[in-house]
Parts: C-alpha cells; sequence; structure tokens
C-alpha cells in the first residue's frame, strides 16, 4: 500500500488546476504574443527528461533491484517500452488537437459552429491526454516527494497552454467567459482521476513490487510527452531558439534545485 498518499494527491490536484490559469491567460494576453509560453513548455520539457531519466529510473530501479537483481533492467526496459506504447495508443486514437482548416471556407455562423465543435473536440482530447499524466504525477510523488514537487510542476506548466488552447475557441465562439474557464478546468481535473485509479489499483490490487515497473511506464509516458507534445508547441508558439532556451534552463534550474535540496 502507498502510504502518505494525500499529499501527492494535492499535488497532482494542484498540477491539473493549471488549465485554468490557461483559461485566464486567454483573456488577457493576445494569443500572438504567447514568446513566454514557448520558454515554459521548453522548461517543462527540459525538466521531464532531466528528471525522467536521472532521478525516476534510479528509483525504479532501487525498486525493483531487491526483488529481480538479475533482471531488474530489462523489467525497466520492457516498463519504459509499456509507457511509450501507451502514449502512442492514446494520440493514434484521440489526436492532440483540431487543426485550423475546420475553420476554412465558413460562412460566420458555420464558422462560429465549427469554432464552438473545435474547442470541444480538443477539450475531450486533452482530457484524455492528461489521465496518464496525473497516474505518473502521483506515483512519483508517492515514491519521492521532491522528485515529485518537480514532476508536478513541470506539469502544471505545460497544462496552461492546455488550458489556452481548450479556452480560447469556446470563448471565440461563445462570448461566455465562464464556459470558457469550466471547459479548461474539467480537461485538467482529469489528473487526480488518474492519480485515484492508480491508487486504488496498487492498493487493491497490485502489490508494490509492480511500482518499479510502473515508475519506468511512466518515464516513457513523459519523455513521448516531452518530444510529441511539449516541444512542437513550443515550436509553435514562439521558435526552436525559445524552446530550445526553455528545455536548457529547465535542466539547469532543476539540477540546481534537485542539489539543493539533497543537501549537496
Amino acid at each position: 500500500m502507498i502510504q502518505n498518499w494525500q499529499i501527492p494527491l494535492l499535488m497532482t490536484v494542484l498540477a491539473g488546476l493549471a488549465t485554468i490559469i490557461g483559461g485566464f491567460i486567454t483573456f488577457l494576453v493576445n494569443k500572438n504574443n504567447l514568446k513566454i509560453l514557448s520558454l515554459g513548455l521548453g522548461f517543462s520539457a527540459g525538466v521531464m527528461i532531466f528528471v525522467s531519466f536521472t532521478e525516476i529510473l534510479s528509483t525504479a530501479e532501487g525498486l525493483l533491484k531487491e526483488y529481480y537483481p538479475v533482471d531488474y533492467h530489462w523489467i525497466m526496459f520492457g516498463g519504459f517500452i509499456a509507457g511509450v506504447i501507451i502514449s502512442k495508443l492514446i494520440d493514434t486514437f484521440v489526436p492532440d488537437h483540431v487543426e485550423g482548416s475546420l475553420t476554412d471556407g465558413c460562412d460566420n455562423s458555420s464558422r462560429t459552429h465549427k469554432i464552438k465543435r473545435a474547442g470541444l473536440l480538443t477539450a475531450i482530447a486533452i482530457a484524455i491526454h492528461n489521465f496518464p499524466e496525473g497516474l505518473g504525477t502521483f506515483l512519483v510523488s508517492s515514491q519521492d516527494l521532491t522528485i515529485g514537487i518537480s514532476v508536478a510542476l513541470a506539469i502544471a506548466l505545460h497544462n496552461i497552454p492546455e488550458g489556452i488552447a481548450v479556452a480560447l475557441p469556446i470563448y471565440h465562439a461563445t462570448g461566455k467567459k465562464r464556459m470558457a474557464i469550466w471547459y479548461s478546468f474539467w480537461t485538467g481535473m482529469t489528473e487526480p482521476i488518474g492519480a485515484l485509479i492508480g491508487l486504488a489499483l496498487l492498493h487493491w490490487f497490485l502489490p508494490q513490487v509492480f511500482v518499479g515497473f510502473f515508475m519506468a511506464a511512466v518515464v516513457g509516458i513523459m519523455i513521448y510527452i516531452s518530444f510529441d507534445t511539449l516541444l512542437p508547441l513550443s515550436h509553435e508558439y514562439g521558435d526552436w531558439h525559445y524552446a530550445i532556451a526553455g528545455v536548457m534552463s529547465g535542466i539547469i534550474v532543476i539540477w540546481a534545485s534537485l542539489l539543493f535540496l539533497n543537501g549537496y
């Protein structure tokens, strides 16, 4: 059973709520001037890549090595592949976002309807994509709170533009701020739902030894998200210079913070 699960769950909820920040930014910032989000997305990718390969995999190794002293390397590798496959399946059946071509060649009323539909489909897609992120944040935080804070921060930062992606079309189609915020809120709330399901599985159905395998799977999910979603979106909001600057900043900041928190 996972001990002290309340704080990891709270961290997952807070990371999910960051989509609301994106919803409010929709009303304050010009969509065409979001270079700070480009840096933020690159920063998130840098944090997730660094933490995945340097901290989470070592935690998975520690959990598995005691039970499988010979085969733990292959179990970690299998967990990583499983995480990549899960992410790819989600991408295959649920696209990340709806392309702008949905609104091309339409009159005003039809365009408004299609923009609203695009927002709804984007909300559904992001909600499904957030589910494994919530599970991963919870699992990592339950094993090492320091690393979990880093992961939760990275997830929260990249949830901000997701909130914008949901709220922007809804707001432009309906003119209702409350509705736009409501949709951005619910897309983020699938993350704590994922955490609760993960807690239930590990508590009632799976022994603790499988946590190591799932931690390796979390690495696969986070690396896939970083390269398939965060970096392309960072380029979309800015350019590759902003993206790379964000990645390097994320690595440097999280490395320094881990050294400081661990007392080195």
